[in-house]
């Protein structure tokens, strides 16, 4: 039997999904800050999360406008992805400084990122504060993604959005497609042919 080493309780839960998340107060400048701890929490209503710490510029905005948008981010997008989350959006227009397109949502203040392949909208169900962060609980009530990506069987080509994680401090691409959901128990056929289509 493999031995385990003991290490003191840490975040080391990886790889998580590295994203820009945008926000703004109405008729205000917006802002995007980059959040490593966001996660999906529920399904029906679709649901997701970002953990924020109180004294990032961007926890006021999200918690007083009730809303934010996740970014998801491509290989295309990671100097500005690093660059938003060592600049404070208090010093520093973002969106200018990273040449980002902010692009109007329906509905909200926060404009999503023209340039990232994905975006989830969210409005603001709660906020828990845990500790070092507040976690806000967002109902994801629009979805936005690049025509290019789309399939010609209405699905999405995450290959070609060429999506970024983030392992404790290092930005990786993610890479081949190993299965999908189900094919441990999939017919040859089914298999053979979902397969070629990841490839």
């Amino acid at each position: 039997m493999k031995e385990f080493v003991s290490l003191k309780p840490g975040t080391l839960l990886s790889p998580v999904p590295a994203v820009m998340v945008s926000c703004a107060l109405p008729g205000e400048k917006p802002n995007i800050v980059t959040i490593a701890w966001a996660g999906t929490v529920n399904s029906d209503p679709p649901m997701c999360s970002v953990s924020v710490r109180p004294s990032r510029y961007s926890h006021g905005i999200i918690r007083d406008s009730g809303e934010f948008i996740i970014n998801l981010c491509g290989e295309d997008n990671l100097r500005a992805t690093d660059f938003c989350g060592v600049k404070s959006g208090r010093d520093v227009d973002k969106f200018s400084a990273c040449g980002l397109t902010p692009v109007a949502v329906e509905g909200f203040s926060a404009p999503a990122i023209g340039e990232c392949p994905l975006y989830l909208a969210c409005k603001v169900k709660s906020v828990q504060p845990l500790g070092s962060h507040d976690l806000f609980l967002g109902e994801i009530v629009r979805v936005g993604v690049k025509k290019e990506l789309m399939d010609g069987d209405g699905g999405i080509d995450f290959g070609k959005a060429r999506l970024v994680g983030y392992n404790h401090g290092v930005y990786y691409q993610l890479g081949r497609a190993l299965g999908f959901f189900g094919y441990s128990v999939a017919a040859p056929d089914v298999l053979q042919r979902r397969m070629e289509k990841l490839k």
